[in-house]
């Protein structure tokens, strides 16, 4: 007897609203319903995010706006609506055609049907008005176009087939040829109970609360994964006492030394694995202008370890001369530092980096915490990669795997209201710091610097922590090798407890370091502004907590009352049931 191929039910996807949190904390309930009908070239789910334009567009401007924020989560996606579309996607080629079967109609696919003939990649979305019709399996545009279907109109179907695009969810249902795998986070809480997400949510609310009395900081960004699932979100407070801004999930902030393991030391990690960089090598092998210093014969991996014996810090702001510092911009201060002031041009290469040339070396291999060290890896970065650290870690790891707003000196790219302030500095700069780096050394460099001028949000940051949590992978595209992962992440000291560039658990802390129920295998770093990421191989989680603490002077509140490290414990009673 002849095989023949049974239509599908479409089910219905429940949820739960959870209260307490700005991100809509909803429990799924059922599977992803989502079908892909037909997967031209193999594009769902989305891998190499940099190689792709993407538009979506819905029959109107408020049509569908639960998949077109997930899908704004996931990477740059420009919306827009059938009116005047054509002109709109010229300059994209990816494009998710979003509606129903009364509105795509003949029309509409005959024009998306031409741009998918002329080269673009056409994703066509449809979903049913009724959430119990049938759908044979076989593709109905001839192999042109992308084809997905689901049920219903509600959020959790339109989040459902937005997440299945990108890879956030994998698509179980239908012909096996069709069916993907999980690539990315998903935003939504499945493994969490919900009685345990109200705990856990109660309990977060009160630290938060707690730090903003006691002006610790005027708000911060709280984010916690497991399993790769995004399971606690939200945002507390105000960019500012005054209360006239209320933080957002998607504010972006100054990281201070997170930049040390989220900017330099991937790229590092990159030009080892390409056999450019060899950290047994001295920094005399990579910088010339070294070779005659006290610095020459000092291997890479000391540096990293902080074992180089260089001086912790140089306050260069101190050392300004009048006229080094100017309110307008010229062909000799051509140094913004902030708002209405300006270095004087090429100061960094000039004069701060020969002090550290010729800085005092203690002897090597006792541990020390200094920004210097990484001041020097970018410098040898730069060196051998030949290009400018900002634009190297860009396109190979943000633009690619979808960290939309990671980077340095964010005024080039960002409204300054989506940045959150940091100190009002009465000393060197004497204005408000709003997306110019807080840290001086690194504002005079031009605002990209080794050990700081990173800014970015706690989703960027989630991304880049899932990607370690991976050991390597993240959006179908290895980055990085499994075996590099562990070897920079893992301890490399027997004085320290540092793994290469990355801060680690502390055994010996008393107050627990980074918390009480924190264990071996964590990694991360912290920043100066009132920043965290943590990342747990051992229980699959990821822990960030962005804060403006230096606002608007800066103040050990965050520190004595040890907001991040109660936090960072709640989550681990809560999710794994530790006390």
């Amino acid at each position: 007897m002849k095989n023949t191929l049974k239509p599908f039910i479409l089910l219905f996807a429940g949820w739960i609203v959870l209260i307490g949190s700005s991100y809509a904390q909803r429990q799924r309930i059922s599977d992803n319903h989502t079908i892909l009908l037909y997967n031209r070239n193999g594009i769902i789910p989305f891998k190499r995010l940099d190689t792709m334009k993407i538009a979506v567009v819905t029959p109107n401007k408020s049509a569908y706006p639960c998949l077109v924020r997930m899908l704004q989560k996931y990477g740059e996606v420009t919306s827009f609506d059938f009116s005047n579309d054509a002109e709109n996607t010229k300059a994209f080629n990816t494009i998710i055609l979003v509606g129903s079967a009364q509105e795509l109609n003949q029309n509409i696919l005959l024009r998306y049907r031409q741009l998918a003939s002329a080269g673009k990649n056409v994703i066509v979305c449809s979903f049913l008005e009724n959430k119990y019709a049938l759908y044979g399996q076989n593709p109905r545009f001839g192999g042109q176009m992308t084809e997905m279907v689901s049920n219903g109109k509600d959020c959790v179907a339109q989040e459902n087939m937005a997440m299945s695009i990108f890879g956030g969810m994998s698509i179980t249902q239908g012909l096996s040829i069709n069916r993907t795998e999980q690539t990315r986070l998903q935003y939504a809480q499945t493994t969490l109970h919900i009685r345990n997400k109200e705990e856990l949510t109660k309990k977060i609310d009160a630290i938060a609360a707690e730090a903003i009395q006691a002006k610790a900081t005027p708000g911060m960004v709280v984010m916690a994964l497991k399993n790769n699932q995004v399971l606690f979100e939200k945002s507390y407070g105000y960019h500012t006492y005054e209360k006239k801004q209320p933080t957002q999930l998607d504010d972006i902030f100054d990281l201070a030394s997170i930049s040390k393991i989220v900017g330099t030391t991937p790229v590092i990690m990159h030009l080892q694995e390409q056999g450019k960089i060899d950290l047994e090598k001295t920094i005399g092998d990579y910088l010339e202008d070294a070779a005659e210093t006290n610095k020459a014969d000092i291997p890479l991996r000391t540096v990293l370890l902080h074992e180089a014996g260089f001086t912790p810090f140089i306050p260069f702001y101190k050392d300004l001369k009048k006229g080094d510092l100017q309110t307008y911009f010229s062909d000799t201060h051509q140094t913004k530092v902030a708002d209405g002031v300006y270095l004087l041009t090429d100061y960094y290469k000039n004069v701060m980096w020969p002090e550290m040339l010729k800085s005092s070396v203690k002897s090597t291999g006792n541990y020390v915490y200094s920004d210097i060290s990484m001041y020097v890896m970018k410098e040898v970065v730069e060196q051998v990669s030949s290009t400018p650290l900002n634009k190297y870690v860009s396109d190979f790891l943000y633009k690619p795997i979808g960290m939309k707003t990671a980077g340095y000196n964010p005024r080039d790219r960002f409204e300054s209201s989506r940045i959150v302030p940091t100190q009002q500095d009465m000393v060197f700069r004497k204005v408000l710091l709003q997306g110019y780096v807080h840290d001086e050394g690194a504002a005079m460099a031009g605002g990209i610097a080794g050990h700081a001028g990173l800014f970015a949000t706690a989703n960027d940051l989630a991304i880049y922590g899932q990607m370690l949590l991976n050991r390597g992978e993240y959006g179908g595209v290895r980055y990085f090798q499994g075996t590099t992962i562990d070897l920079f992440t893992s301890r490399q000291s027997s004085r320290s407890r540092r793994g290469l560039g990355f801060d680690r658990y502390d055994p010996n802390s008393k107050n627990g370091y980074p918390s009480k129920l924190s264990n071996n295998s964590v990694y991360g770093h912290t920043g100066y502004t009132g920043t965290c990421i943590w990342i747990d191989p051992k229980n699959q989680l990821v822990y960030i907590f962005l804060s403006n603490r230096v606002h608007p002077q800066v103040t050990n509140k965050l520190i004595d009352l040890n907001i991040r490290g109660r936090i960072q414990d709640a989550i681990y009673e809560t999710i794994l049931n530790k006390r």
